[in-house]
């Protein structure tokens, strides 16, 4: 029974199961992305964020511990620079594996294991077939044509507003020219119906003063008439 049996055999002995982990460590942090079986990438994970937690702390003592695991000086030189200034704030979970599914040959499971900080997950576009491609040109040719024309309609209605408005404008002044015409020839009509009215008024006194100059006149007749009269009887 396998209680409490931790970790990986991986059908290698353990020097030969560390040299491997090694190789993939330096790997994974010089390209930052590998593939892999899904088995060798569990197994890295939890051989590789301890170093890089190390890491974190710049001493003598921390570069020698990574140093015995991680070979290469160039690889030791970024892991303690910028791949330890990226993960600073970040407490563990350094890597992030996706499944990949079964090798073709042997039916293994593969996987991607990656550093979270400098690696996202893309998804992959299908691919476009060409007929595809074809119609989509097409289509896009289709409605560059329909921009153009209604670019084009646009422009005309434009053309035909700005034309309307002016003749609405000139249309405008013409009517205003003619009611200031009109409001001309109505002062000068008010001062002649007022010059007429005051000579009808004029007209009616005169006449008014000519009747009465002869009612007078036929007063004193009568008034001549009776006194002949009298005169005359008191003769006889």
């Amino acid at each position: 029974m396998r209680h409490r049996v931790k970790g990986r055999k991986l059908g290698r002995t353990t020097s030969h199961r560390i040299a491997t982990l090694r190789s993939l460590a330096t790997s994974l942090l010089r390209h930052k992305k590998i593939t892999t079986t899904l088995a060798k990438a569990k197994e890295l994970r939890t051989f590789v964020e301890p170093l890089m937690t190390r890491a974190k702390e710049d001493s003598v003592a921390a570069r020698r511990y990574v140093a015995r695991h991680i070979h290469d000086k160039e690889v030791v030189k970024e892991l303690f620079g910028e791949i330890a200034e990226k993960i600073r704030e970040r407490k563990g979970g350094y890597t992030r594996i996706v499944k990949l599914g079964q090798r073709v040959g042997d039916a293994a499971e593969l996987a991607i294991i990656e550093l979270v900080d400098y690696n996202e997950v893309e998804v992959e576009k299908p691919k476009k077939s060409r007929k595809k491609k074809k119609v989509e040109e097409e289509k896009v040719e289709t409605f560059q044509e329909e921009a153009v024309e209604e670019a084009e309609v646009v422009e005309e209605t434009t053309e035909e507003k700005a034309e309307d408005s002016t003749e609405a404008e000139k249309a405008e002044e013409v009517s205003e020219e003619k009611e200031e015409v009109k409001a001309e020839e109505k002062t000068e009509e008010k001062p002649a119906e007022e010059k007429t009215e005051k000579a009808k008024t004029e007209e009616v006194k005169a006449e008014e003063a000519e009747t009465k100059a002869e009612e007078k006149k036929e007063e004193a007749e009568e008034k001549k008439e009776k006194s002949d009269e009298e005169s005359s009887e008191e003769k006889k």
